[in-house]
């Protein structure tokens, strides 16, 4: 599945939502499950005159070696989409050009219509109903924990018990147990062509 990016030494994130979303937060849950599983880490927003539903930027490094890198990100290795809307005003498919690539987004739609729709010629494009997956189980469409069960699907680079202690870290338990409810549901719901 997502063999040729574990394998990599270094694997580059790039997450686009909007602000409140929790892009950032996304971004850290999973490279903080990426350093409890002994791999060093990099986890950073892009930050201007943002407000509330802005556009927002955030970025993961993970590696098997010590990063010395401090830039934003340019060539991502995988790119996720918390909010579809931003598909047409952000151009989220920006230095996806390798075979090995990566992008997941929040959608209903089928992979290959996605494909075409944003004429992506290289690499996989993986859907995930986010926002109706966080709907049924959390009674909000907070759609990063959802992102994350794509992530560890499609990437490998992190494990479901991983992202579950990671949860147990940062939320209190009846938190925790719902937003893991949700990972895993969108890790079984996600798919790619």
């Amino acid at each position: 599945m997502g063999e040729e990016v574990y394998l990599k030494k270094m694997v580059e994130f790039r997450w686009h939502g909007r602000g409140g979303q929790g892009a950032w937060t996304a971004s850290e849950l999973l490279a903080r499950t990426a350093l409890d599983e002994g791999k060093y880490i990099q986890s950073f927003p892009e930050f201007g005159p943002e407000r509330m539903g802005a556009p927002v930027t955030a970025f993961t490094r993970i590696s098997t070696e010590p990063i010395r890198l401090h830039c934003a990100i340019y060539d991502p290795d995988v790119v996720v989409v918390l909010d579809n809307t931003l598909l047409k005003t952000v151009p989220v498919t920006a230095g996806l050009n390798r075979d090995d690539n990566i992008l997941i987004i929040n959608s209903k739609e089928e992979p290959a219509a996605l494909r075409e729709s944003l004429r992506v010629t290289k690499g996989k494009v993986w859907s995930v109903p986010a926002t109706e997956i966080a709907l049924r189980i959390l009674g909000a469409p907070i759609t990063n924990t959802a992102l994350l069960g794509c992530v560890a699907k499609s990437t490998e680079i992190v494990s479901l018990e991983g992202i579950r202690k990671t949860l147990k870290g940062r939320f209190r338990p009846d938190l925790a147990e719902k937003n893991f409810a949700v990972i895993e549901e969108a890790y079984k719901e996600a798919k790619t062509e």
